[in-house]
């Protein structure tokens, strides 16, 4: 499985990478929902999966996923949001615009492998 982490935070990148790497996850990263979108459109091998924060430079993780969205070639990319954002409102407007699942910060990592599992990606 190839996972795209889209974070500004080099910490919390790398902190998602030691775990998705053990479960036999390809890993890309990008620093911003910009270059994000930058990647994706030169990449010959779509990625399965993207960890999107919310917050974060130029284009925030909901944009993202709004642009994701919008682009057919795209769609089946699976969007989980990893953010601090916790208000409900906001959890309904990621799923609203496409995000598959959330996940708030600080997380441990079974919940982010039990998410994974949820979603059909690990087992």
């Amino acid at each position: 499985m190839l996972a795209m982490i889209v974070d500004d935070s080099r910490a919390m990148r790398a902190i998602l990478r030691r775990l998705l790497v053990p479960t036999g996850c390809e890993v890309v990263e990008a620093d911003s929902g910009r270059s994000a979108l930058q990647a994706l459109a030169t990449m010959e091998t779509m990625p399965d999966l993207a960890l999107v924060d919310w917050n974060m430079p130029e284009v925030n993780g909901l944009e993202f996923i709004g642009a994701v969205r919008a682009q057919p070639q795209w769609r089946d990319i699976t969007l989980m949001m990893v953010t601090t954002e916790s208000d409900p409102h906001q959890i309904v407007r990621a799923m609203a615009a496409g995000a598959h699942e959330y996940i708030i910060k600080p997380f441990t990592a079974d919940a982010i492998i039990d998410k994974l599992s949820l979603l059909g990606l690990m087992s």
